[in-house]
């Protein structure tokens, strides 16, 4: 059987991959190992310009069960350094506080409802590649098999099989120093904040809530969800002394009085579970060599992985498979060459290598000992100043990353949501978004526009609206990002920016 793509891995990001695909017009397969999404805790949420993102598919709506758009948040942290963003002009950061099993619920049923099949229970064994497209050999319930596609993508996380057999080395460094202690507990009423959310401990003060607080002996945070058990982890640089048998609650207790200096009291949490109780030593830091061999790509932790601090995964990870989808469906259709596939790694390349640095700074900074505290409070010296946490927002949030370089500043970076005003009534561009199609924004109901468009008509939506923003005409791919713009009553590079991006006029 052939199909236009096959994805190896059922995950958030192969998930995502498979709708984009399938809103642009292709006929994806997802291929997931675990028989149902898994009980087991791992992301805790969405941080950064991803929200944005799931607004333009509607799915942030179907996440927090309310019509409204989402919004920035007020404050934040960087290497466990308060991040205040209330004074930050048109501030990037949102944040979408969604257990990863949730998410992974909503991208598989709007899968479903775009007609796609996924296999679970099916796992990715091998493949053989050709000019015309790739064999993938599976290990499924009633035995092996092989499917014929037009691409392999893999999305099968850091220990990626695809990437692996595709030969394509993964660089990068380990840490195996720290470790990092995790478990749903609750704590005594007694030493709950009512105000804060947070905890005030006897002996030590007081701990914010959903924020990284740094000790000179390690790293400790509190997460008092709403609608599940409350989240308690600590991060030390003792991983010699690491034991080999399972975790228990009592090690993660002795472990935040060695960060706090004092007891901090911890009971199982309520409920039958599943319950979160994990302990991880060290990490990876590492970017693949490339993102494609040939009919072979790869996507969120298979193509990078890094630390956790700032929550940066699904947020670049999300965003992959949102570059990758339409460009790819385009391929598949033929209205544009195999080289467009060319720009998902150049595009992506630098997102991964600039949360690798962030990652890695922030490593640094919530490191114990005396000169980190130096440098903990030049640092905090530097965040006095708005324009300061602008720029580290922006990092944090993806929103700092420009793909193309353009005399118009817009062009290149993914666009904020802005209120339009149409004929046919007021309407956000996230929602003309939710299609996954090309936008011509006209803002000045210029007939040149509509003229020099009409060949793209068939892949393009031409919009007539107002915005408050400062260009006449705007172009938008499907993932958000501005393909050209101009400030002036010309179409200069219009359709050089249509052809590049959609292949040649009708």
């Amino acid at each position: 059987m052939s199909h236009d793509v096959v994805i190896a891995g059922g995950g958030p990001n192969g998930l995502m991959l498979a709708c984009e695909l399938s809103l642009a017009g292709s006929h994806p397969i997802v291929l997931e190992r675990l028989p149902e999404v898994t009980e087991r805790y791992r992301a805790n949420g969405l941080i950064g310009q991803v929200v944005r993102l799931l607004d333009h598919r509607g799915l942030y709506q179907r996440i927090t069960g309310t019509p409204e758009p989402p919004r920035p948040v007020p404050a934040f942290t960087f290497g466990a350094l308060p991040l205040p963003l209330e004074d930050v002009p048109d501030n990037p950061l949102h944040i979408l506080p969604v257990p990863q099993r949730r998410l992974e619920e909503v991208l598989e049923q709007r899968a479903a409802e775009l007609g796609v099949e996924v296999r679970r229970g099916h796992e990715l064994t091998g493949f053989t590649q050709d000019g015309a497209g790739v064999d993938v050999d599976v290990a499924g319930p009633d035995g092996a098999y092989r499917v014929r596609a037009d691409y392999l993508v893999g999305a099968d996380g850091g220990h990626s099989l695809t990437r692996k057999l595709a030969g394509i080395d993964f660089p990068g460094v380990t840490n195996d120093v720290t470790v990092t202690r995790t478990a749903h507990v609750t704590v005594p009423a007694g030493i709950r904040d009512p105000l804060t959310g947070g905890l005030t401990v006897p002996g030590y003060g007081h701990i914010p809530p959903f924020l990284h607080h740094r000790t000179e002996r390690g790293l400790i945070g509190y997460a008092p969800f709403r609608d599940r058990p409350a989240l308690l982890f600590t991060i030390e640089w003792d991983g010699s002394a690491v034991s080999d048998e399972p975790m228990a609650l009592a090690e993660l207790r002795e472990s935040a009085h060695r960060v706090l200096g004092v007891d901090l009291p911890l009971t199982p949490p309520d409920g039958e579970g599943p319950h979160m109780l994990r302990r991880v030593l060290g990490g990876n830091t590492r970017v693949a060599e490339r993102y494609r061999d040939g009919r072979v790509l790869l996507v969120g932790d298979a193509a990078h992985v890094h630390a956790a601090l700032g929550g940066p995964g699904l947020n670049l990870g999300l965003q992959d498979a949102a570059n990758l989808g339409w460009k790819l469906a385009a391929v598949l259709r033929g209205t544009v060459g195999p080289d467009l596939l060319d720009t998902y790694e150049a595009e992506r390349r630098q997102a991964s290598e600039r949360v690798v640095m962030h990652t890695e700074a922030q490593s640094v900074l919530i490191s114990p000992g005396p000169a980190v505290t130096a440098l903990r409070t030049l640092f905090g010296e530097f965040l006095a100043t708005p324009t300061n946490r602008a720029h580290v927002a922006a990092t944090m949030a993806g929103s700092d990353i420009r793909y193309t370089d353009s005399p118009n500043p817009l062009t290149g970076y993914f666009l904020r949501d802005l209120p339009l005003s149409t004929a046919d009534g007021p309407v956000r561009l996230a929602e003309l978004a939710r299609p996954a199609r090309p936008l011509l924004l006209n803002l000045v109901g210029d007939p040149i526009i509509t003229k020099a468009a009409a060949p793209w008509s068939d892949r393009v939506t031409l919009v007539d609206a107002k915005a408050d923003i400062p260009v006449t005409a705007i172009l938008i791919r499907p993932d958000g990002y501005v393909a050209w713009a101009t400030d002036t009553p010309t179409v200069d590079g219009l359709q050089e920016a249509l052809t590049r991006w959609f292949g040649a006029p009708a």
